[in-house]
């Protein structure tokens, strides 16, 4: 609410940042006085992958980062007969869903020969496969955009595709995936990588400059780089980030990963390391046990290394964070987890359970 500003004493000024000095301490806006800081947190988030096509920056051509790509993309829609989506995950499916539930056709084109299968497993990508065709959207797989089409007056009026197909369209959505924002800090010497280079405590190599969130490159004491792009990491880092600026102990550490999304109305949790298509397309899958149901909108998967639990994968089935991340932590063997199944199931009253199909399933895969 608006009130909230000032009861948290927090001065919002709104202006483009055209580069930080660090030597004087300031903030340089454009088109506005200088802000002074005595510590800077850098949380200018991601922006949409642009790959260089040709006719990326015309008008009716959205990314998704900004409160003004959402205003642009609300004016855009107005009458709309036909979008083209480029890229999946689930930036893209969400577009999709939004496009189609208002009328217009909408055609996805993913490079992938299957659905996300660079984070999906192989039976959960080829579920969603069939669930987006099932809905009515032309899904295009293996399929890469080779231009954006000019209609003359800076507008995008077509697509082209890698097989020389031209896709009529009034707007284009890119969500080939994202990265870290750098753009205010051109010019300043605060050291970057794919983002923003700074320790476990969120610090820069510069005295008083911070990073969190979607811009942070976070290097270990291991020397290993990690770029993390969901809500829930950059929710901890600021945390962690306030703390350490504060002048407090602080060290971010990731734990389990997890996430969540649903593609369409199909839910999907990932709990631990649980590989993908292609690791399985390469022949490196680690050992799982997996279930599917036969109406294919129900799975469950378990990651296993040396008979303990590394990972849970579920389509179609809520489980419970907590209980599947003590599993992990703890190490819990398949047995025990099998034994234990029915206390992460967290479906509302009247939805099915399938935890003794899966029970029955699952110890057949092990014997």
């Amino acid at each position: 609410e608006d009130r909230f500003w000032d009861q948290k004493r927090i001065e919002r000024i709104r202006g483009w940042v055209t580069t930080v000095d660090t030597k004087k301490g300031q903030v340089i806006l454009d088109r506005r006085s200088p802000v002074s800081y005595d510590k800077l947190l850098i949380a200018t988030g991601s922006q949409s992958n642009k790959f260089g096509w040709p006719g990326q920056d015309l008008s009716r051509v959205h990314g998704f980062y900004s409160l003004q790509d959402l205003s642009t993309l609300e004016r855009d829609t107005d009458g709309l007969r036909r979008a083209v989506i480029v890229g999946g995950g689930l930036i893209g499916i969400e577009l999709a869903e939004m496009l189609h539930s208002r009328g217009a056709a909408v055609t996805m084109l993913v490079r992938e020969d299957s659905y996300w299968n660079n984070v999906m497993p192989n039976g959960e990508s080829a579920m969603i496969n069939e669930l987006i065709r099932e809905q009515g959207i032309d899904l295009r797989l293996g399929t890469e955009l080779k231009e954006i089409v000019n209609d003359g007056h800076g507008n995008a009026c077509a697509v082209v595709t890698g097989d020389d197909e031209e896709i009529e369209c009034q707007l284009v959505g890119l969500t080939a995936g994202i990265r870290p924002n750098l753009s205010a800090l051109e010019g300043s010497n605060i050291p970057t990588g794919r983002g923003v280079l700074v320790d476990e405590r969120l610090c820069t190599e510069v005295a008083g400059v911070y990073a969190a969130g979607d811009c942070a490159e976070v290097v270990n004491k291991e020397n290993e780089h990690r770029v993390w792009q969901v809500w829930y990491t950059g929710r901890a880092q600021g945390v962690v980030a306030a703390r350490v600026m504060a002048g407090e102990e602080g060290r971010y550490d990731p734990g389990i990963w997890f996430n969540s999304a649903k593609f369409l109305d199909l839910e999907w949790q990932t709990y631990g390391k649980v590989a993908c298509g292609m690791d399985e397309g390469k022949g490196e899958m680690p050992p799982c046990l997996y279930w599917e149901h036969p109406d294919r909108r129900h799975s469950l998967r378990l990651a296993l290394c040396d008979g303990t639990i590394t990972g849970v994968n579920t389509m179609g089935i809520r489980y419970r964070h907590r209980v599947c991340e003590r599993w992990i932590a703890e190490k819990r063997t398949v047995d025990y987890v099998l034994d234990h199944l029915r206390e992460a199931n967290f479906d509302p009253e009247f939805f099915s359970r399938h935890e003794p199909q899966i029970v029955g399933v699952l110890k057949e895969q092990l014997s």
